[in-house]
């Protein structure tokens, strides 16, 4: 009998802190996202600066230079997906609420 209450309190400990963890997940992969996207503007604007030129919309010329990226360029964390620049704003798009990457 103990051992069973034992399972249902673990049970209901288990129930409650999974959903939590869960979310906490999402959310640090998304800041992720966002530190990854700003670091990226900075060196998308450095990168003009320096050439007087934008970079690829694919980041290629950028992700390439150690200058730059010594570790190459990060990719997404909540899809895996490549960042791409915006050739309109030349502003990384990353994902929205779906997962779709958008600016």
């Amino acid at each position: 009998m103990e051992l069973l209450a034992v399972v249902v309190i673990l049970g209901i400990i288990a129930a409650l802190i999974v959903p939590r963890v869960t979310i906490g997940t999402d959310r640090a992969k998304d800041k992720a996202c966002e530190h990854n996207r700003a670091e990226i503007n900075i060196t998308v604007e450095q990168f003009y600066l320096h050439n007087a030129a934008w970079p690829a919309s694919d980041l290629s010329d950028v992700g390439t230079d150690t200058n730059y990226f010594p570790d190459g360029l990060p990719t997404c964390p909540v899809t895996g997906q490549p960042y791409r620049l915006d050739p309109t704003t030349h502003r990384v798009i990353g994902h929205d609420s779906s997962g779709n990457h958008s600016p």
